[in-house]
């Protein structure tokens, strides 16, 4: 059975007056050292003894000696504090320089195109820094699985989130392999798919996502069909190349093969616009330098705009 347990307010309240007190066996001297007056350690005492209940200090007016509950309670109490002392030191650190461990939640696709460029350069700009990469079409909690940041497709972050913009707006295209219309005529209009073998993607929450397309300005959304689904752009990307049949990407995805010939556009006239790709953090407040100097570092390497509100 789990036992209740609660930390008493105040619990530490007086123990570093006790300390220096019990280090130069004088009320005057502790209270030079803590900065503050003879009588202020003197109620702080008297307060940490009344809560404990027990005498911790003999006092006479030539010495200060500890009584043997005293000693048993600075044998435990000084290490500890010792150990607090340098635990806020260690987590001081990472607030006053750029150090420690960067986790970066980023999708399989992006890694390549927008992360590759920046990290090598941000690596050896920030040698104090340790960068942790986790590859993922997941939309994880940031605070909860523990990363200083993501990254996302504008359209899938929350409002409350604030963002870095790292590409431009870009369409998202239909592309499919030269083989695949070998002995097909390829689709002209969006409802047309319905003859065709569509690549799909499954979005982090389960749903198979349709297919965006702009009709003169007005977005139409088609549901497709096909033999083959895949939780991640790249996968797909792989899979269209080898002729499976036709999918939906972002365009700097596979503006590459596209150039060297082993992808082809369809339905061109129609392809949307999307937002583009984003960093994104919980806020401002929660920003640590090591967070700070990354998103600088981008801005620097890809001249983009400062953070939303």
């Amino acid at each position: 059975m789990k036992q209740s347990f609660t930390v008493r307010q105040g619990a530490l309240d007086g123990v570093e007056a006790f300390l220096s007190v019990a280090r130069h066996r004088s009320f005057r001297k502790a209270a030079d050292e803590l900065g503050v007056t003879t009588s202020a350690v003197s109620q702080a005492v008297r307060v940490l003894e009344s809560r404990i209940g027990v005498a911790l200090f003999i006092r006479t007016t030539r010495s200060v000696g500890l009584t043997e509950a005293g000693e048993r309670f600075h044998a435990r109490a000084r290490p500890a504090f010792e150990e607090l002392v340098s635990a806020s030191e260690a987590a001081r650190e990472l607030a006053d320089r750029p150090s420690g461990l960067l986790r970066l939640t980023v999708p399989r696709g992006a890694v390549p195109i927008l992360l590759e460029p920046v990290i090598a350069s941000f690596c050896r700009a920030y040698p104090e820094i340790q960068v942790e990469i986790v590859a993922s079409e997941e939309l994880v909690d940031l605070a909860l699985e523990g990363f200083d940041a993501g990254v996302r497709m504008g359209q899938f972050i929350a409002p409350d989130m604030i963002t870095v913009r790292l590409s431009p707006p870009f369409r998202l295209v239909v592309v499919c392999s030269p083989s695949y219309l070998a002995n097909r005529l390829a689709p002209e209009l969006p409802a047309q798919l319905s003859d065709h073998a569509c690549l799909r993607w499954r979005r982090s929450g389960g749903v198979i996502a349709d297919w965006s397309f702009n009709d003169n300005g007005r977005t139409i959304e088609v549901a497709v069909n096909g033999p083959y689904i895949a939780n991640d752009f790249p996968t797909l990307l792989g899979a269209a190349v080898e002729g499976v049949g036709l999918t939906q990407l972002p365009e700097p995805i596979v503006a590459r093969f596209l150039a060297e010939g082993k992808l082809l556009r369809v339905l061109d006239p129609f392809a949307p616009v999307a937002p583009g790709v984003f960093l994104y953090h919980p806020g401002r407040h929660q920003v640590m330098p090591k967070l700070r100097a990354f998103i600088e570092h981008i801005k620097t390497r890809a001249g983009s705009p400062r953070p939303n509100s």
